[in-house]
């Protein structure tokens, strides 16, 4: 069986993972294909919203492969705001001397 919080493998009649401390409830049925996935994550590092649809749908039944997806996706939505902001810091610093230029 896997923890259904941090996707690591625990015994099956496990009530408490030993790895992060979250009471496991009721066992889901994961399937015995699930490893993450370099592919999904890298796509859900250039398109955020697929990891985050993604994540949601396989989080149950694929915790390790929607684990790589939800992290991608942190990661690519953060890299997307970081060089937003650094386009915006920059075209208006190039503005302003061209503006400042002109007069």
């Amino acid at each position: 069986m896997f923890c259904k919080n941090c996707g690591s493998e625990i015994d099956d009649k496990a009530v408490v993972c030993p790895k992060c401390g979250v009471a496991q409830g009721k066992a889901t049925q994961v399937s015995p294909d699930d490893a993450p996935n370099m592919g999904f994550a890298f796509l859900s590092f250039l398109i955020p919203i697929v990891g985050l649809i993604l994540y949601l749908m396989w989080h149950e039944t694929y915790p390790l492969k929607a684990k790589s997806c939800g992290k991608g996706a942190i990661i690519g939505f953060i890299v997307a705001v970081i060089g937003g902001i650094l386009i915006s810091v920059i075209s208006s610093c190039v503005m302003a001397s061209y503006v400042s230029s002109l007069y």
